[in-house]
């Protein structure tokens, strides 16, 4: 009688191995939904990223605003006719003190 119980305890196990451990094992079944999971979120990404370069190219097509703030913004330049004025906050005006021209001393007499 053990000599039974001990034979089917293996074939229960021997059983088992490809259950978990085999080519269609719930291991492996839960490792490719995990790749697929993360395949979707990378296509939602890249979906997203796609329909923005999208409608820029449609803008840059159709539209000169674009081309045009593109210019000023990337390029510094200003239409004819125009004046430029850049206003400098606090951070900025640190950096570009060194470069402004000083003030000339008042000579001593």
């Amino acid at each position: 009688m053990r000599l039974i119980t001990l034979a089917l305890a293996c074939l229960l196990l021997l059983i088992q191995y490809p259950l978990w451990l085999g080519k269609g094992g719930w291991l492996r079944v839960a490792d490719f939904e995990a790749q697929v999971n993360e395949a979707h979120r990378k296509n939602a990404e890249l979906i997203a990223r796609n329909a923005k370069l999208d409608s820029e190219v449609r803008d840059l097509k159709d539209g000169t605003g674009a081309v045009e703030e593109r210019a000023r913004y990337e390029l510094s330049m200003i239409k004819q006719n125009e004046i430029f004025i850049q206003i400098v906050g606090k951070g900025q005006a640190a950096a570009l003190a060194p470069l402004a021209p000083k003030p000339a001393e008042s000579p001593e007499h």
